[in-house]
C-alpha cells in the first residue's frame, strides 16, 4: 500500500507540470499576463515589468532623482563637510528602500500561478492532505494594480531617501556656517577688545596724572568687560557647532573653513522633493484604489488540487463586494481618489513654491541690508577717523572717542553676521528641491 500510494504521488506530480503551463497560457490567453516592455509604466506594467536593473518598472521618478545634481562646489568646504555626514549616515533610508526593492520585485511575479498546501475535513472526519494549484484568470486588474502599487512604494521610498539624504547634509552645513558666523564675529570683537582695552590704559594713565576721574575709567571698564564677553559668548558658539557637527560626522572636521557660493541655484527650476513625493503617494494612493475596486468585483481562478488520487481541476469565484450593503458608495468614493491626487499634488506643489519665493524674499531683503549696512559702516567709519583727529587736538573726549569706535565694532560685527545668514537661505532652497546630494549617490 505504502509503494502504490508513492507511486501515485509520482504520477500526481508530473501530471502536476502540464497543468501548471496549461494554467499559465490560460491566464494568458484570458488577459491575465500582459505583454512585457521595457517602456511600460507601473500603471501598464505586465508580468516582465521589471527594468533593467532588476526593478520594477515605474513612472521615471527614481530616474528623476538619480539625474539630480548637488550645487556644492565640487572639493570645497561644503562638499568635505557634506561627504563626511553621508558617509557617518545609520542608512535607515536606504534599508526602507530595499526593503521596497525586494518587496516589489517579489510583487512583479504575482501573475505566476500560485502553489501551496491545502487541507480539508472529509466527510468521515479526517484531514485530507492536497497540494493546490491556483491561477487567476479574470481578476478585474487586482495583479496589474499590486504591481503598481509595489513600484510606487519603491519611489516613494526612493523620494524618502534623498529627503533624508538632503537633510542630513543641510543639518551638517547649518552647524558648519553657524560655525563660520560664531568665528567670524569673534574675530572682529577680539580686534575690538584689543582696541579697547588700548584706550583703557590711556585712561589709566589720564586718571593717574590727574587729568581724568575714576568714573570715566569704570565705563572703559565696563566697555571692555563687555566686548569681552560677546567673544566670549561667540566662541563657545563656534565650539558648541562644531561639536555637534563632529557628532553628526563621526569624526572631527578640521582644517576646513569659509563658505561657497551655490553657482545657478537661483535660476534652478528643480522640482521640490515634496512636490515629487507628493506625486509617489499620489500614485501608490490610486493604485491602492484600484486594488480595493477590483477586490468589490467578482473574479475566475482556476485550481488543480494534487492528492493521491491525482488532479482535481476546478474553478473558483472570488468577491463578492458588490453584494454588500454601501458597495455603491464605496465603488464611488474609490474612484474620486485621482481627484484628490491632483488636488493634493497642486497643494504640495503650491505649498513648495510659496516657501522658496518666502525664502528668495527674505535673502533679497537681507542683501539689501547688507549693502545699506555696508553704507552705514562706511560712514561710522569716517566719523571714526575724524573723532580721532579731534580728540588728538583736544576737541573731542576719550569717552566720546571710545564710544564711536564701540559703535562700529558692533556694526562690523552685525554687517559680519548677514553674510551667513544669507548662506543658510541657499541651503535651504538646496534642500528643499533635493541638490545637496547627487543622485547617482543614492
Amino acid at each position: 500500500m505504502p509503494k502504490d500510494r508513492k507511486n501515485g504521488s509520482g504520477i500526481g506530480v508530473k501530471r502536476l507540470i502540464p497543468a501548471l503551463a496549461g494554467l499559465a497560457l490560460l491566464a494568458g490567453c484570458m488577459g491575465g499576463a500582459e505583454a512585457p516592455s521595457m517602456l511600460q509604466t507601473h500603471e501598464n506594467a505586465g508580468p516582465n515589468s521589471v527594468g533593467a536593473l532588476g526593478q520594477p518598472a515605474g513612472t521615471g521618478l527614481i530616474g528623476n532623482l538619480q539625474a539630480r545634481r548637488s550645487v556644492l562646489p565640487p572639493g570645497g568646504a561644503y562638499a568635505k563637510v557634506a561627504d563626511a555626514v553621508i558617509t557617518a549616515g545609520s542608512g535607515a533610508a536606504q534599508a526602507e528602500l530595499r526593503v521596497a526593492q525586494l518587496k516589489a520585485n517579489a510583487q512583479a511575479k504575482n501573475w505566476l500561478p500560485s502553489i501551496g498546501p491545502s487541507v480539508n475535513l472529509t466527510s468521515l472526519g479526517g484531514l485530507a492532505a492536497s497540494m493546490l494549484l491556483e491561477q487567476a484568470l479574470f481578476d478585474n486588474g487586482r495583479r496589474k494594480a499590486e504591481r503598481a502599487f509595489a513600484s510606487a512604494d519603491v519611489e516613494v521610498a526612493a523620494v524618502s531617501l534623498s529627503t533624508t539624504m538632503n537633510q542630513r547634509v543641510f543639518e551638517g552645513l547649518s552647524y558648519y556656517v553657524n560655525a563660520e558666523r560664531a568665528r567670524a564675529q569673534a574675530q572682529v570683537g577680539q580686534s575690538a577688545a584689543v582696541r579697547l582695552q588700548e584706550f583703557n590704559n590711556i585712561m589709566g594713565k589720564r586718571v593717574a596724572g590727574g587729568l581724568s576721574d575714576g568714573s570715566e575709567q569704570q565705563v572703559l571698564n565696563q566697555r571692555v568687560a563687555e566686548m569681552q564677553a560677546t567673544v566670549s559668548v561667540d566662541m563657545q558658539t563656534e565650539a558648541s557647532q562644531m561639536a555637534q557637527l563632529t557628532a553628526l560626522a563621526g569624526q572631527p572636521l578640521n582644517g576646513i573653513s569659509g563658505i561657497d557660493t551655490l553657482s545657478g541655484l537661483n535660476d534652478s527650476t528643480t522640482e521640490p522633493l515634496s512636490v515629487v513625493q507628493a506625486h509617489g503617494e499620489g500614485t501608490r494612493a490610486i493604485a491602492q484604489a484600484q486594488m480595493q475596486l477590483a477586490g468589490l468585483k467578482f473574479g475566475l481562478g482556476a485550481t488543480a488540487g494534487l492528492n493521491e488520487s491525482g488532479i482535481n481541476p476546478g474553478v473558483r469565484l472570488n468577491g463578492a463586494g458588490l453584494l454588500n450593503p454601501g458597495a455603491k458608495d464605496n465603488i464611488a468614493a474609490l474612484q474620486q481618489t485621482g481627484d484628490v491626487v491632483d488636488r493634493q499634488t497642486a497643494e504640495a506643489a503650491e505649498t513648495a513654491n510659496r516657501r522658496i519665493v518666502a525664502l528668495q524674499a527674505q535673502k533679497a531683503n537681507l542683501a539689501a541690508r547688507q549693502a545699506q549696512g555696508a553704507e552705514v559702516v562706511r560712514q561710522t567709519g569716517a566719523n571714526l577717523d575724524l573723532f580721532t583727529q579731534q580728540y588728538k587736538v583736544g576737541r573731542r573726549t576719550l569717552l566720546e572717542l571710545v564710544g564711536q569706535y564701540d559703535a562700529y565694532a558692533r556694526l562690523q560685527r552685525d554687517q559680519t553676521s548677514l553674510r551667513y545668514d544669507m548662506a543658510l537661505i541657499d541651503l535651504e532652497i538646496a534642500r528643499d528641491r533635493g541638490m545637496l546630494v547627487d543622485g547617482a549617490r543614492m
